[in-house]
C-alpha cells in the first residue's frame, strides 16, 4: 500500500488523489471516495494496472499533517512585522 492525498475536487464529481512516492495522479469520481473523505485527507491506496483498486481513509496522517502546516502557519504570522509601507 503506497500513500494517497486528495489534492482537490473537480467540478462536484472528480477527485484528484495524488500518490507522491510513485509520482502519479488519479481522478476518480467523487462517490468512490471513502465516508469521511474531504480536500486534503489522506489515504492508504492500492493500486494494480495504474487503477486504484482500494482506498482506505488515514485519519492518522491527515490529522498529523494538518497540524504541521497549522505550526507552520503560526510560525510564519509570528514573524510578520507587517507591512513595510507607511500610510498617509
Amino acid at each position: 500500500m503506497i500513500k494517497g492525498y486528495l489534492d482537490r475536487i473537480e467540478d462536484k464529481q472528480f477527485a484528484v488523489i495524488l500518490a507522491e512516492e510513485i509520482r502519479k495522479e488519479f481522478i476518480i469520481p467523487v462517490k468512490d471516495l471513502p465516508a469521511g473523505s474531504k480536500e486534503k485527507s489522506y489515504f492508504e491506496i492500492t493500486i494494480e494496472n495504474d487503477k486504484i483498486i482500494s482506498m482506505k481513509l488515514d485519519e492518522q496522517t491527515t490529522q498529523t499533517q494538518q497540524e504541521n502546516v497549522d505550526d507552520m502557519m503560526a510560525k510564519l504570522r509570528s514573524r510578520s512585522k507587517g507591512s513595510k509601507f507607511k500610510k498617509n
